[in-house]
């Protein structure tokens, strides 16, 4: 029997701390591409994918995210009939479309935990995973609707990998395994941030997975790895030993938004690309 994908996990109780002062008092996920926050456009992400079964793993004081994700009526209020109430559209359609639910990370223990703690929202089944540092562009589909239609022909779990180079492996987790076919491997071994010496490859995870739901097991027996943290590639890594575990090179051009670097990057991008074609 096979099973379709419904939920979509956002792990979002980080503190951002790179962007201090700005995430004082606000969610990373919260900063915006010219005028959409990172976490809309993962959101749209997984609507196009058709996953609108949305669901947040947050942390104190991101309330922001919920009322983003929820109607305000007093501002609806003060534009309706003016210009500017056109501006809403894009967010007003995400709202009607999905729905979405919430728990809380109280202690931060990594990724891997984070993943863990969505369990109560996700249950048993299948469900991808977006963390919104990571923004991703393609034409056509998008990264995560490109995945989907991998998990529906493989039914197993599946990470979004790119190559990076080679001096660069300590941010990532890197797998190495056989090409099956072109851009897309089955993984045999994923090392979270090694040293360039010790990587197996230069194929980075990022920031899209699809994970079943066993993936939750095995992160409640998977000790604490690199930095102290509970790490998905570690809990992935151990899925790679008894089942199919594949890594797909996207279709796409990804920016990490979680460094200063690559958040102005993406914000030229969208300016140029999308926002400027009334995206």
């Amino acid at each position: 029997m096979t099973s379709t994908i419904r939920k979509c996990l956002f792990p979002a109780a980080g503190y951002g701390t790179r962007f201090l002062p700005a995430t004082k008092a606000m969610p990373k996920e919260m900063l915006t591409l010219v005028n959409k926050p990172l976490i809309q456009y993962g959101v749209e992400e997984a609507i196009n994918a058709g996953l609108t079964n949305i669901a947040f793993v947050s942390g104190r004081g991101k309330r922001a995210i919920e009322d983003h994700f929820d109607i305000s009526y007093e501002l609806e209020h003060q534009i309706l009939g003016t210009s500017k109430e056109s501006l809403l559209y894009q967010i007003r359609d995400v709202i009607s479309q999905c729905t979405f639910s919430y728990t809380r990370q109280v202690e931060m223990h990594g990724l891997g935990h984070a993943i863990l703690t969505g369990e109560t929202l996700v249950g048993q089944e299948p469900f991808a995973v977006v963390l919104a540092d990571d923004f991703c562009s393609a034409e056509g589909d998008g990264v995560l609707k490109q995945m989907v239609a991998l998990y529906n022909e493989h039914q197993c779990t599946i990470v979004a990998i790119e190559e990076i180079p080679a001096d660069q492996t300590e941010s990532y987790g890197i797998i190495a395994g056989e090409e099956i076919s072109p851009g897309l491997y089955q993984v045999k071994e994923m090392v979270e941030k090694p040293k360039p010496e010790d990587a197996p490859s230069n194929l980075a995870i990022i920031g899209r997975y699809i994970l079943t739901p066993d993936i939750f097991d095995i992160l409640r027996h998977t000790d604490p790895g690199r930095g102290g943290e509970i790490q998905i590639t570690d809990a992935i890594a151990e899925r790679a030993k008894t089942g199919k575990v594949l890594a797909y090179k996207i279709k796409g051009q990804r920016f990490d938004c979680g460094q200063i670097e690559g958040f102005v990057a993406a914000t030229n991008f969208v300016f140029e690309n999308l926002y400027t074609n009334g995206s």
